[in-house]
């Protein structure tokens, strides 16, 4: 049991980051201290998400197929979070 909820919320922590689509679509998303804010909740969400797969698919030994694909997907996505804060703190350093 304890292998099928992980799984489900690490595939559905697949589909989040992809929210933000529909949210860009608004003026008021693109101005300046929204669109930062916006952008690192889900970077940390994706960072989040990341450790949270490894940590089930390592410690929790939940190492069915999908959850393979999970491991894989959301490995990047955590990855691609640590890119997006990273720049975002270096221009807020050298501003």
């Amino acid at each position: 049991m304890k292998n099928k909820i992980l799984t489900t919320v690490s595939i559905i922590m697949i589909f989040v980051p992809w929210t933000i689509l529909p949210l860009r679509m608004f003026d008021w998303a693109l101005q300046s201290p929204t669109a930062e804010i916006m952008i690192s909740c889900y970077a940390a969400f994706m960072i989040f998400s990341g450790i949270f797969t490894i940590t089930s698919y390592i410690k929790a030994k939940v190492q069915n197929n999908m959850m393979k694909v999970c491991l894989i997907v959301n490995s990047l996505y955590g990855i691609f979070g640590v890119v997006v804060l990273g720049q975002i703190v270096g221009n807020g350093i050298a501003m």
